[in-house]
């Protein structure tokens, strides 16, 4: 009897497996994984338009770090922000226009509301995360939540160059006929097959500027301004480094790593007694992980090392800040490819990082009493992140893989010095990176580096072959958040409202291909571009803002030198502001510290009388006396320079006069800050030869 039991039961799991297998999988217009903020509106836009679409979300909250923190949103220029992106800042406006809205704070005593504004740029969470939930229920959207994608080799299947269905580790299958990769880690486009990079490119890959290892950009305040030691017994380098900190070359200047820039967790913190817990000491915490922090405070660098920036209700969106805070650097270099398993490690590592730093801030004795007083009136916010003890379910990845696709967009596309026709939303916010490593000087003493924070000088447009892979790779697939990017243009491109514009973008291309049966390489543009002004995208620049004028100096006559060729003492800064200029941009000194920055530019030039030219661009905020020294043959000349006025020769060169130049005594030109009374900017210098008569 138990034997026939055993089969009778065998046998209706058999028929029950079988049922499940031959039950047909959901099919879809439009399948999108990933239920980032991206992803969110590509699921609305494509409801909108009519079609069948269904949103993937392997974690159970919707919004990514729209609703995991971020508050403080990276806007840039506002008035670049359109469509459904506006209309969920629009929302958040309508909300915290209603007074319930407001229970631990007066709404007159919260500076970033304004009554006039169409929309407000900063939220609570879990307000944030209502409002996307609303959205999609009003489209009736089906969300599967908490379902991964099986990374094992069979999560994507293909015929061709086309997909067809995407497979999750349960087993569930979903077919469609387009596809939309919205998550932060571009797990579908690489299971799809398609190219992708992880890391920063080299200066030379793309002729950028910002690129690669940036140890003499580093002028920003997320540094170490005070000499501390690195070694776990100060002084004693046998006796190991701390941890954080890496023994290897941090490598050369532009040079191109492995290495993804930092991540954080968004802490929404109160300070309201009532509404906040105090910050838990992680399990296993060690002391040893915050002694970089703790000697950095005694070195007399007392800068509160985090920023929290307001939101209502007496909330923040804490972020990073100083040289040893929220950003665990070096710590999620395998995060990008890592499996699930090893991913959920790192997370934790991250997760107790942070605790245990917002609770060494808060109750280490070696930290400055000034430190603990400010830290007593934070906590976190107690009816925020209630399924997870009060912590943001979304870790800040700010930047994992990038598809290599039809376009690469780069700095030259953020900077404007190249415009694309395909224009699919703007960005404008600054080329932001994170640190990337913290490493021992040459001196002995710790640094971080990476930190890029270089403003593009206005919105610029962002291509739609960005968001396509190449047709032999997926031609029904569209990739709105991990797109085609270098590095550094990543670092600007990567804001919330963005990512949203993207969005929307790609479902109404995944919905007018198929509509058309085309892949998305073969759209074409002018379709595209009517629906999205149609549907209030923002496509083209502000009258304000001109194309930018760059001059390739191997077009020009003579021996041309970019600012690159210079030898820089001091810290100087790259710009596009204003136009014409020498290849990619030029550099300033800030107006700060004069007398101890300089640029000089050396030549071997083959015996000859030069005509010698410097170029810079001229504004009001420049220097009417910038000195400026030319080393000939018969010695030294010395002039001032006024760069407010623009130079003589085609808007770019100022003659600095004629010389004679020997082959066997190098030609320099060097420009000095040195009582300077506004900006002293540099660009390039020109010899050209004098023939004989």
């Amino acid at each position: 009897m138990r034997i026939f039991q055993q089969i009778l039961a065998l046998s209706l799991l058999a028929q029950a497996t079988l049922g499940l297998a031959q039950e047909p999988a959901p099919h879809y217009d439009v399948v999108i994984y990933g239920g980032t903020s991206s992803g969110v509106m590509a699921a609305i836009q494509t409801s909108r338009m009519g079609k069948s679409t269904v949103l993937i979300e392997p974690s159970q909250h919707l919004g990514g770090l729209t609703t995991g923190g971020l508050g403080w949103t990276d806007t840039g220029n506002k008035a670049v922000i359109g469509g459904l992106a506006r209309e969920f800042y629009r929302r958040i406006k309508t909300h915290y226009d209603q007074p319930a809205a407001w229970v631990h704070e007066r709404r007159e005593d919260y500076d970033r509301y304004d009554p006039e504004a169409d929309a407000m740029w900063t939220f609570e969470p879990s307000v944030a995360e209502r409002i996307l939930e609303g959205m999609i229920a009003e489209r009736g959207i089906p969300v599967v939540r908490g379902e991964r994608l099986d990374r094992s080799g069979h999560g994507v299947v293909k015929e061709g160059n086309r997909l067809t269905a995407i497979v999750m580790e349960s087993g569930r299958r979903f077919t469609g006929r387009m596809f939309i990769d919205a998550t932060y880690e571009g797990d579908l486009l690489a299971a799809a097959g398609v190219t992708y990079v992880v890391g920063r490119e080299s200066n030379q890959e793309y002729n950028e500027t910002l690129n690669g290892v940036q140890k003499k950009l580093n002028t920003h305040n997320h540094r170490f301004v005070v000499p501390v030691d690195p070694y776990v017994v100060p002084g004693d380098a046998s006796s190991g480094l701390l941890p954080g900190v890496h023994g290897g070359d941090p490598g050369e200047d532009g040079t191109g790593d492995h290495r993804v820039q930092a991540y954080c967790y968004r802490l929404c913190m109160s300070n309201v007694a009532e509404n906040r817990v105090p910050f838990p000491k992680p399990p296993g915490y060690d002391a040893l992980r915050y002694e970089l922090l703790l000697r950095n405070f005694e070195a007399g660098d007392l800068r509160i090392p985090m920023k929290p920036d307001m939101m209502p209700n007496g909330k923040t969106d804490t972020n990073n800040n100083c040289a040893f805070s929220t950003d665990n650097i070096g710590m999620n270099y395998d995060y990008p490819e890592a499996s699930y398993e090893q991913r959920e490690r790192i997370l934790r590592e991250h997760e107790e990082y942070q605790k245990g730093l917002m609770w060494t801030l808060a109750n280490h004795p070696r930290v400055p009493e000034k430190v603990r007083r400010h830290m007593a009136q934070w906590g976190l916010a107690a009816d925020e992140f209630q399924d997870n003890g009060n912590w943001p379910h979304q870790i800040y990845v700010r930047e994992a893989r990038r598809m290599v696709g039809t376009y690469v967009m780069t700095e030259h596309d953020c900077r404007r010095v190249r415009q694309v026709s395909d224009s699919i939303g703007l960005g404008s916010y600054n080329m932001d990176s994170h640190n990337t490593q913290r490493y021992v000087t040459p001196e002995g003493t710790v640094q971080n580096e990476g930190d890029v924070q270089v403003s593009p000088g206005s919105p610029y447009l962002i291509a739609y072959r960005s968001i396509v892979p190449r047709a032999s790779e997926a031609m029904n697939l569209l990739v709105p958040v991990c797109l085609s990017s270098s590095h550094i243009a990543y670092g600007s491109i990567r804001m919330e409202p963005v990512f949203m514009i993207l969005g929307q973008s790609a479902a109404t291309a995944a919905v007018l291909a198929l509509e058309r049966e085309l892949p998305v390489q073969r759209l074409p543009y002018a379709v595209l571009r009517e629906r999205l002004l149609a549907d209030e995208q923002v496509l083209d620049l502000p009258a304000v803002y001109p194309p930018k004028v760059s001059i390739a100096p191997a077009s020009l006559p003579g021996i041309v030198l970019d600012d690159e060729d210079a030898e820089w003492q001091g810290v100087w800064v790259g710009s596009t502001s204003a136009s014409p200029f020498l290849g990619t941009g030029y550099r300033h000194d800030n107006h700060e510290e004069p007398g101890r920055k300089s640029a000089q530019f050396t030549a071997n030039l083959p015996t000859g009388q030069y005509q010698v030219r410097l170029a810079y661009t001229s504004h009001a905020n420049r220097a009417t006396n910038v000195p400026v020294t030319v080393q000939h043959a018969d010695g030294n000349a010395l002039q001032h320079v006024d760069q407010r006025r623009p130079p003589d020769g085609d808007g770019l060169w100022h003659d600095l006069g004629s010389y004679n130049f020997q082959q066997d005594q190098p030609a320099r030109v060097i420009v000095v800050n040195r009582d300077a009374d506004g900006f002293v900017v540099v660009d390039g210098v020109q010899f050209l030869p004098i023939e004989d008569r």
